[in-house]
Order: C-alpha cells, then sequence, then structure tokens
C-alpha cells in the first residue's frame, strides 16, 4: 500500500494518509490470538448490523440523528442500509446549513422535539427542527467525514454533485470548514478553538446543561478538534474534485494546524497532549493541575490524523493500559486519567468516573483499536478489543458509556460503540488475509 507523506518542519516524517504499513506476515501467536477472539467478534459484527439496520438515530432514547455519531456508523450503514435512504440523512444535514457555513449537531422530527433545545428550523426540511451544541468544534469535520466514508462504503461518488440551495455537495463542504477557519480559528497558535470540555466532551463546567458558548464560557485549543480537521481535510482532498490551486490550499493549512498542534500541544517529555491551551483563562481553579491528565479519546484521534509515529503509537497504548489500571477500569475506552474532581463541573452528571469525565466509552476506545491495527500492533489490538467484544456480549448490547467497574450506563443501543467496533473487527479481518 502507498502511504502518503508530508514533511512537517522540524517533526520528522509523519504519515497523514488513511494507511500505514505494508502488508506485514502475522505471526503465529497473533494468528492465535485472532482465532480466539473470532466467536465474539463474529456474534459482535452480526449484532451491530442488525442494530444500524434499524435506523439513524444515536440510539434508543435519541429522538436525533447526530452528526457527531452518523459519522462513526456510516461504514457499517452504507453495508446493510438502503444508500438512497443513507444519503438523504446525510443530505439534511445540509439543508440547515447555516449562512456562515456551520453545521448543526443534529435533527429530529418536529413532533419529537422534547430536549429544550434553541431549535433551528429550514424551509428545506419542514419536518425537522435542527440543534447545536455551540461548545463543541466537530460538527463540521464529523460532517465532510461521513461524506467520505459514505462514497467509500457505497462507491457513489456522485453525492458530492447533488445540490441544495442550488450549491453543489462538494461546495457545501468547503464552506463548512470554511466555517472552522473564520469562526473558529486562534492565528496566534495558528488551530481551532472551541469551548473547555473534557477531552471530546460535549458539556462545559460553567453552567448546570453545558452546551452553549455564552460570556461565563472558557475557550480553549485541544487536540481532539484539531485532529479532526486534519482528518476532514484529507478526506476532502481524497473524495473532491479539486482544482491544483484548491488542492494546494488545503494541503498547506492541514500541513500548518499539524505542525503547530506539535508544537503547542504536544509534550515530548511525557509523551502526551495537555488537555487545553487557554485563550480567556482557565475555569478550574489554579491550584489544579491539568497537566497531569491523560485524554484517551483525542489521542486516538490525533493518532488517526497522522501526528503521532508507530514508536508513539506504541507509549500512548502503554500509557492508555496504565492508566486503566490506576482507575481500576475495564478497557482503554476510559475517557480520561486522573479525573476532573467533584464540584469542577455544574453539570452533575460530570462528576468523578461518570460519563465524560472518566467514563468508559467503547465509542473512542475503537477507534484507538482501529489505529493499533492500522500501525500492524495487532496483539495490542486484540488485547484491547477484547473486553469491549465481552461486554457487547454479556450485556446483551450496545451501551453508551460504562463505569469503571463497568457498569452499562445509558442508551441500550448506542449505535456509535456499534459502528467503531464493527470497524474494528472488519479492519483485523483485513490484516490476516
Amino acid at each position: 500500500m502507498k502511504v502518503k507523506m508530508l514533511m512537517l518542519t522540524g517533526l520528522g516524517l509523519f504519515a497523514l494518509g488513511k494507511n500505514t504499513n505494508a502488508q506485514q506476515v502475522v505471526p503465529a501467536k497473533v494468528l492465535q490470538k485472532v482465532a480466539s477472539i473470532k466467536p465474539m467478534s463474529d456474534s459482535v459484527e452480526v449484532m451491530a448490523e442488525r442494530l444500524v439496520k434499524k435506523g439513524f438515530t444515536a440510539g434508543d432514547g435519541y429522538g436525533e440523528v447526530w452528526i457527531r455519531d452518523l459519522n462513526t456508523f456510516v461504514t457499517v450503514a452504507s453495508k446493510v442500509n438502503d444508500k438512497e435512504l443513507l444519503k438523504k440523512h446525510l443530505i439534511t444535514f445540509f439543508q440547515f446549513q447555516q449562512p456562515d457555513g456551520g453545521i448543526l449537531d443534529g435533527y429530529v422530527p418536529i413532533k419529537n422535539g422534547a430536549v429544550p433545545y434553541n431549535y433551528y428550523h429550514s424551509a428545506l426540511a419542514p419536518g425537522y427542527a435542527g440543534h447545536k451544541n455551540t461548545v463543541e468544534t466537530d460538527q463540521e469535520t464529523s460532517l465532510v467525514q461521513a461524506i467520505a466514508k459514505y462514497v467509500r462504503g457505497t462507491g457513489d461518488k456522485s453525492i458530492l454533485k447533488n445540490t441544495i440551495a442550488g450549491v453543489s455537495v462538494q461546495k457545501h463542504l468547503e464552506r463548512a470548514m470554511g466555517f472552522l477557519l473564520n469562526k473558529r480559528f486562534d492565528k496566534k497558535h495558528g488551530m481551532l478553538w472551541g469551548a473547555t470540555t473534557v477531552d471530546w466532551g460535549d458539556v462545559q463546567p460553567e453552567h448546570s446543561w453545558g452546551v452553549e458558548l455564552d460570556s461565563n464560557s472558557h475557550l480553549s485549543i485541544d487536540i481532539y478538534d484539531n485532529a479532526m480537521f486534519i482528518i476532514a481535510i484529507n478526506d476532502f482532498l481524497e473524495i473532491a474534485d479539486l482544482s491544483p490551486k484548491s488542492k494546494k490550499y488545503w494541503k498547506d493549512i492541514k500541513a500548518k494546524i499539524a505542525v503547530n498542534t506539535r508544537k503547542h500541544l504536544w509534550d515530548k517529555k511525557n509523551q502526551k497532549f495537555i488537555p487545553h491551551i487557554y485563550l480567556n483563562g482557565s475555569p478550574f481553579p489554579a491550584s489544579f493541575n491539568e497537566s497531569e491528565i491523560y485524554y484517551h479519546g483525542g489521542t486516538a484521534v490525533a493518532i488517526e490524523a497522522g501526528l503521532l509515529n508507530k514508536e508513539e503509537v506504541k507509549t500512548a497504548y502503554r500509557k492508555m493500559q496504565e492508566n486503566v489500571k490506576k482507575a481500576n477500569a475495564a478497557t482503554i475506552g476510559l475517557t480520561i486519567y486522573p479525573i476532573y474532581p467533584k464540584g469542577y463541573f455544574k453539570n452533575a452528571g460530570m462528576g468523578p468516573y461518570s460519563y465524560q469525565n472518566g467514563g468508559d466509552w467503547t465509542w473512542f476506545g475503537g477507534r484507538m483499536v482501529s489505529q493499533l491495527i492500522r500501525y500492524n500492533l495487532l496483539e495490542e489490538a486484540c488485547e484491547a478489543m477484547e473486553p469491549m467484544l465481552d461486554r457487547v456480549i454479556k450485556n446483551n448490547g450496545f451501551y453508551e458509556w460504562y463505569t469503571p467497574d463497568n457498569k452499562p450506563q445509558g442508551s441500550a443501543s448506542f449505535r456509535g460503540e456499534a459502528g467503531v467496533l464493527w470497524s474494528a473487527i472488519n479492519e483485523l479481518k483485513q490484516k490476516i488475509k
């Protein structure tokens, strides 16, 4: 397999494409490990396909189709769902695209709207209401990635020529990324910003709910948002029909963000990404040493973006497993370690080892498994995936998240978890052909 390489000044060579490393001879012990988890992986694969075939909402208890969730099960959806129906759900996001290019989090049939968001409405989608968690900076990048997965999964590149309000999907995608550069870009650091949340989370500490930017928000830069943008640009470059000038424009932006991410967020001494760079102060007490916290999800996404080399990936996995032991947790889906102390978030659901503050999410742990597979760390991938598969079987469902002692929480049919596990299972199959 050819590897797309980019020279990053002062960093050496980092693979920023989708694939790294050529096909290798798989050691016998790895084949044995793969064989030992095969009954579970086969069962989970079937369960995932069955669940995703039923719909496009995030899971039971959710009326919305969320883009950050849909992005993580588009690949399996493209295999088991009607292609035109999947396309319709993706196109609906463009029907809600704002004049500044911004993309909403999700949309819900108007009769089902129960959560007190500030709803948006569009004449192009009269049966739906949309909403946006403005603390996030991943809706636009999630949609770009989802369209790319749709194209890869279905072979239907014609979606890029579909028009909404007289504008092609390809142009809508470019407008979405333009929103990030125009509205969420910090020129001083050359990176994207968002509200302060935990890792990839969508809850800020200043409010009892915590999903909307306001004058109390503390703006910050983190690894997750910027890694997602790099991945989105890679995807856009892969699927879009662009002029040489446009290709250079987006490649240059990607390269600069990659360099700046390593420069400002990577702690070389401790081999980890720092949690935040604050633009208007921290919401946490000055006595709190936030730099000790390891962000599992953002690190996994950074690896997907090509920001770590293979040795750094190995170190990241080792640190994640060390954190799992320290937290007495079950899998590397553990969001963070150590956690934010009690009372640091006004949202009561963000207490210690709860939800995104140290909850265990296969939704992101599964993405780390995919990266271990990508880097041919197959023994580690099997080791990391086994407890994730085991609890799906034991609980007879894909739960949204788990407490450190492995008790399932949230939706019992979380399609994001099903999607990332399905992808990891199939990527492992491809590696051992």
